[in-house]
């Protein structure tokens, strides 16, 4: 049997590389392992660090966004894009995959842009409420467009959509029975409720600032705490405390949940995605910092359906600990945010992308 070969294109947070790297899992097990990848993603970024790590070849393209400030960096841009179709040609002269798949990211924008020039069936996958410049380029140039929001005809052509909602890591289709574990691994004490800070991949500046400054509320409200901070806020080092976790990463993801009762997490598809399957009572904060503010279109679709709290991010100073220590004492809303983000639960989109991927290659 001929290997299948694949070309994945995106990058630039965990929110495009995670589903990607799922993706390719649920692949290689659906053709038992007669399948080969080539990830392409931007030369600085963070892809090129964890796609290695997954166990999968990647190759880096000089490619950026455009900087939202007056910027003599957004200059190079034009170029960036030029020089980046151009190598994504030449990667797919000599790679010559049987299909290309984009998750968006600008190094996604060329490598589909150069997959479609040479005809080769092509799928993007949206994990937004509000779609990214870079798919909504490739809208009229792919087979098939999967979201994971309804209502995506207002972007794209709706004999194209397919709703597969966002791919998880398989290690958080089922986290039942793993908070004894859990709260050991965080040496974390079983008595108290366990409150769970993620920023996102790469930490959120005013999420760490709000919890910095109300740190000492969080001590007497005698809870444990698990922070995932990035790499970039330094002022978390100087805090002791015996019932507090605290990292710049945290790999475990997984057991982080199973120990959480209550979650503070910036509003990114994905993390929306994990929230829903892991079945978690949510304070959403969106990142202002987005294209399209599309963080806060992805949080209220989840506020629509009683199913988060939504803080705005220059709320969270003044009232985000204060939130966090109402949710804590309100069981009776804790459930009721844990029955409603369930149903947003789709635990197997990634074996929906991958009936697409094949379907496209049959009919390609």
């Amino acid at each position: 049997m001929k290997k299948l070969k694949v070309i994945i294109s995106g990058g630039g947070t965990g929110g495009h590389i995670y589903p990607a790297i799922a993706v390719a899992q649920a692949l290689q097990k659906r053709l038992n392992n007669q399948v080969e990848f080539l990830f392409v993603g931007a030369s600085d970024r963070m892809e090129m660090e964890k796609v290695p790590k997954a166990g999968y070849p990647i190759v880096g393209l000089w490619i950026s966004g455009l900087q939202r400030s007056l910027s003599t960096k957004n200059l190079l841009f034009p170029f960036k894009v030029i020089s980046s179709v151009f190598k994504s040609l030449g990667i797919l002269k000599s790679f010559k995959p049987d299909v290309a798949i984009g998750f968006g990211g600008y190094a996604s924008g060329a490598m589909l842009y150069a997959s479609t020039m040479k005809k080769i069936p092509s799928l993007i996958h949206e994990q937004n409420s509000y779609a990214g410049i870079t798919n909504k380029i490739l809208k009229n140039r792919v087979n098939t467009i999967c979201v994971a929001y309804d209502g995506m005809e207002r972007f794209f052509p709706s004999n194209k959509i397919i709703k597969t909602g966002n791919p998880i890591r398989q290690d958080l289709l089922d986290i039942s029975g793993k908070r004894p574990e859990a709260l050991s691994f965080f040496k974390l004490d079983p008595s108290k409720k366990t409150i769970l800070i993620i920023g996102g991949s790469l930490g959120a500046r005013t999420i760490n600032e709000s919890i910095f400054e109300g740190i000492d509320k969080l001590k007497e409200a005698n809870v444990n705490v698990i922070w995932q901070t990035g790499k970039n806020f330094s002022k978390a080092s100087s805090i002791q405390h015996t019932t507090f976790n605290i990292q710049q990463f945290i790999y475990e993801i997984d057991l982080a949940y199973a120990a959480a009762d209550i979650v503070i997490s910036r509003a990114g598809a994905l993390s929306i995605a994990e929230l829903a399957q892991v079945k978690k009572p949510v304070i959403l904060v969106p990142s202002p910092n987005v294209s399209e503010d599309h963080q806060t279109k992805n949080a209220i679709a989840l506020v629509d359906k009683q199913a988060a709290v939504l803080l705005k991010d220059v709320e969270a100073k003044t009232k985000l600990i204060d939130e966090l220590l109402a949710l804590i004492n309100d069981e009776q809303k804790q459930n009721e945010l844990i029955n409603n983000i369930s149903r947003f639960a789709i635990p197997d989109a990634a074996e929906r992308i991958v009936d697409e991927v094949l379907a496209i290659c049959e009919n390609g």
